[in-house]
Order: structure tokens, then C-alpha cells, then sequence
């Protein structure tokens, strides 16, 4: 039976609808889930929507609609995010159907009672981040994620005991037993832990939410606090209310993939919920950059907002997946601009990448329609399936790619080396023809292959072509931009 492997992204807001930020996440997560497909795993990849929370409430004020309808729409376009991207999502998952109720409900009632309490509060409220922050948060006054100065708040809420589990999260994060990646990540969260923990709101009363969100177990008066909520979607997607099939194979999560905003939640707040409930740490955590622009962060909230959606359908879902993949950073921030999208398209894609499955598949067409059978490449002609791995495996994706675009280089230049059009002109040197086209067949096939799980379309395309008999020349992968991209 083939290994598992359960990798989300987080659940965004739909307060607005998808901008490139999140495209940059679920395109790694599905390069992650499409490795471990192409590893022969049985895999699981969960995106959904974050729908319970305060700012969708007041975006739907603010535009005079239901906040369902909000939620409705916005969702929808989330979930649109698949065949944009061209994404592998086994399922797009809302916290506001039935199963994640039953489910986060299921899970409060699971946590240690002695964790979850009463009492009021007083404090800086970011609806943005959704987050109550202590006055050496602030910088400036001001939230450091959002740079908008926060609400003061103050209610009775119930709050969780984060700070009885700091020695036990310490252990399981400096041991790796819930990796962190990057080590950054990993030493920053550490600190936050070491230097004490405080206690968390998990409800806000359902008068402030405007009624609208998960009821507290026993208390409707509160609404359950977004974190609390959205958090548990990594279990409830699975089905846990039910204890499903699905929950029982699938769960610890192999992966989480999240930005950098969002750390905290995600390697001590939900970790310790686990624990309060007896349920398994995920394994790993991958904590993703921001994309800016000209140095500044995007967001909703920012204004600075690039839409994922006219991107694909300008230059194709391919090339907005591999700039994202390989000219982002893969975990620290990494700037976005439409020159630097086409100069990549240009160089890498159209002229590299491009220029050689078409060199490759016009030769054997021409050489050897009926193909060769395959021998070895030269040393160093075909990607290292193993370099390959190994940079997917610390979710380096600019490194794989980078190996993968060294071997088109080298395929390139043996092209030129070798001049498979000299040698079909002279029958005594046939065999040095066949083992020519035959080692450029291989390695076109390991870069067809490998290249999959970041450029899957182009990717079928190729083992489409070097699979058919007679092979027939590919058309142009990726067409020069021309007037496309002026």
C-alpha cells in the first residue's frame, strides 16, 4: 500500500477576493502534493476558505450585502484559484458547512477542560490580522503587519492556556518532532516560546461578530474566536466529526504551508490545541516570504493588490507558476513586476525550455520517427533525479528548478556540440546519430517528467511527444510573447 501524505495551505479570508500573495502559496503547496504523487504516495491536498471571521463581517457591511453572500461569492472565486493555476486540490474546503461546525465543536470539547476559561480583557485589537496585540507588539502604535492602528477592545472572552504548554512545545519544535522550515523560522518561533507564553483569546462574544460564527459548547452569548476556528480546518476538512476513513488515514498533516504572518498560530497556538486535545502533531511546517511590490508588501488591505487571475489568462497558468517557483524566494520575500514575469517567460521558458523540447522533437522526427531505444544520456546531460529531491525535501523549489533548467542548458549545448543535422548527412556516422537523438530522447523524457510538478501542462505535453510513434515535433511550448505581452 502506497505511503500517505496530507499537505494545506491556510485558509484565507474572503473578505476580497484572491490576490498573488496566495497564489504564491497554494502554487507551492501544489508542487509539494504533485512531488509526492510523482513519489507513487497516495496524496491529500486541502484548500478552503476562512469564512467566520470579524472582517468578513464588516466587508459585507461595508458593501451592503449578507455576509453569506460575501462569503458565497468571494469563496467562489477562491475556489476558481484551481483551474487558473492549473491546481491539484483534492478539495477546497469552507468553514461554514456543517462538518467543520460539528467538528470545531467536537475539538473545544475535546481540550483539556482545565485549558479553556473565562475572564475579561482588555486589549489592541487587529481586525486585519484578527489578533490582539500587547502594547511591545505595537509598533509605533501601530499593528507591524497591517501598519493601521489597532481597536482597543475590551470584553469577557473565553481564552486557552497556551502558557502550560511552553516546555512541551519547545521540545517538540527544537527536536524537529513539528519541523519548522526555514531554520529562521524555526529560531524565531523558539524565541517567541522562550521568552514566555501568554494565554489566548479564543471566543469574542456573538454580539460584537453580529452573531455570525461558531457558538462556544454551552455558551451561545460567544462565538468562537477566529484562530480557534479557522486552525481546526486542518482536521475538520478530513472529516473528524465523524472520526472518517479519510480523518484516520490522512491525519498528523505531512505539511503546512503558510506565510510568515502568520508563525505563531501555526507552530504554538494550534500545536497546543493538539496537545490540550491528545491528537498528533503535524510533521512539518514550511513558512513561505511575502511577494512585494517595489519593496512593499501586497494586500487586500495595502491596496497594492496584482490579480492572479488576468496573469494566467495573459501568459498562461505554466509561466505564472514558474516565476512564482523560481524567481520568488522560497521563504523570504521576493519582488513581483511584469517585466520581470516576461523577462523570465522569454529567457527560461520560450527560448530555453521551449527551443529545446522543439529542437529535440524535430530531430527525432526528422531522424527517427519510430524513436530509439533508450540508452543512457552522457553524464550530466539529464537531471539529478536526487538533487531534485533533496532541495523538494527543504521545499527549496528555486533549486529543483534550478537543476532541472541546468540540464535544459546542457541539452542545449550538446545540441550544439554534436550537430545531430551534420551527421545525418553522412551514413558512416549513423550510429553516432542514433546515439545522439537517443541520449537527447532521455534526457527530454527525465525533463519532462521531472519538470511535472511545476509546469504541468508543459510537462504533459512533453512525455505526451516522447511517448507517440513516429514522434512529430511539438508545436512551441511557449509561443514568444510578441503582442501578448506588450
Amino acid at each position: 500500500m502506497a505511503s500517505k501524505y496530507y499537505v494545506t495551505t491556510a485558509i484565507p479570508y474572503v473578505n476580497a477576493e484572491p490576490h498573488i500573495g496566495f497564489a504564491l502559496e497554494i502554487v507551492q503547496a501544489d508542487a509539494v502534493a504533485r512531488w509526492h504523487r510523482l513519489l507513487g504516495k497516495r496524496v491529500y491536498f486541502q484548500t478552503g476558505s476562512d469564512e467566520n471571521s470579524l472582517k468578513n463581517v464588516q466587508a459585507a457591511e461595508a458593501r451592503g450585502i449578507s455576509v453569506r453572500e460575501l462569503c458565497d461569492g468571494n469563496s467562489a472565486r477562491f475556489a476558481a484559484l484551481k483551474e487558473a493555476l492549473d491546481l491539484s486540490n483534492d478539495a477546497f474546503f469552507r468553514t461554514t458547512c456543517d462538518l467543520h461546525f460539528r467538528g470545531v465543536s467536537k475539538l473545544w470539547s475535546m481540550c483539556d477542560p482545565e485549558d479553556l476559561y473565562r475572564k475579561r480583557y482588555r486589549g489592541f485589537y487587529c481586525v486585519g490580522c484578527e489578533t490582539f496585540y500587547t502594547p511591545k507588539d505595537l509598533v509605533g502604535g501601530k499593528c507591524p503587519e497591517h501598519k493601521t492602528e489597532p481597536e482597543v477592545i475590551e470584553e469577557e472572552n473565553y481564552f486557552f492556556r497556551l502558557s502550560k504548554y511552553r516546555d512541551r512545545l519547545d521540545r517538540a519544535i527544537a527536536s524537529d518532532e513539528y519541523r519548522v522550515v526555514p531554520e529562521t523560522r524555526k529560531n524565531e518561533i523558539l524565541s517567541f516560546i522562550r521568552m514566555g507564553l501568554e494565554d489566548f483569546s479564543v471566543s469574542r462574544s456573538a454580539a460584537r461578530a453580529r452573531n455570525w460564527g461558531i457558538p462556544v459548547p454551552g455558551d451561545p452569548g460567544q462565538v468562537m474566536y477566529v484562530w480557534f476556528d479557522a486552525l481546526s480546518n486542518y482536521v475538520t476538512g478530513l472529516g473528524f466529526a465523524d472520526e472518517s476513513a479519510l480523518f484516520k488515514e490522512m491525519w498528523p498533516a505531512d505539511l503546512h504551508v503558510i506565510g510568515k504572518g502568520i508563525l505563531r498560530f501555526h507552530a504554538a497556538y494550534w500545536p497546543a490545541m493538539l496537545m490540550s486535545a491528545r491528537l498528533p502533531l503535524p510533521k512539518a511546517l514550511f513558512v513561505h516570504g511575502y511577494i512585494t511590490v517595489n519593496g512593499q508588501k501586497i494586500g487586500k488591505s495595502l491596496g497594492n493588490v496584482i490579480d492572479p487571475f488576468s496573469l494566467a489568462a495573459k501568459y498562461g497558468s505554466d509561466p505564472l507558476r514558474y516565476f512564482l517557483l523560481r524567481k520568488i524566494p522560497p521563504c523570504e520575500d521576493g519582488d513581483f513586476s511584469i517585466a520581470a514575469l516576461e523577462a523570465a517567460y522569454d529567457a527560461d521558458l520560450a527560448n530555453a525550455l521551449g527551443n529545446l523540447m522543439g529542437r529535440i522533437t524535430n530531430m527525432a522526427e526528422r531522424y527517427a520517427p519510430g524513436g530509439f531505444e533508450r540508452t543512457e544520456a552522457p553524464d550530466g546531460l539529464e537531471p539529478d533525479a536526487k538533487a531534485v529531491a533533496e532541495a523538494m525535501d527543504r521545499y527549496d523549489f528555486r533549486a529543483a528548478l534550478d537543476e532541472i533548467f541546468g540540464s535544459v542548458e546542457r541539452c542545449n549545448m550538446y545540441i550544439e556540440q554534436t550537430k545531430p543535422w551534420a551527421l545525418a548527412k553522412d551514413a558512416s556516422r549513423a550510429s553516432e546519430l542514433r546515439e545522439a537523438i537517443s541520449a537527447l530522447l532521455a534526457a527530454g523524457s527525465s525533463i519532462a517528467r521531472l519538470i511535472g510538478p511545476f509546469l504541468p501542462a508543459a510537462s504533459e505535453k512533453m512525455a505526451t511527444a516522447f511517448a507517440s510513434r513516429p514522434i512529430r515535433k511539438l508545436p512551441p511550448l511557449f509561443p514568444r510573447l510578441g503582442g501578448k505581452g506588450a
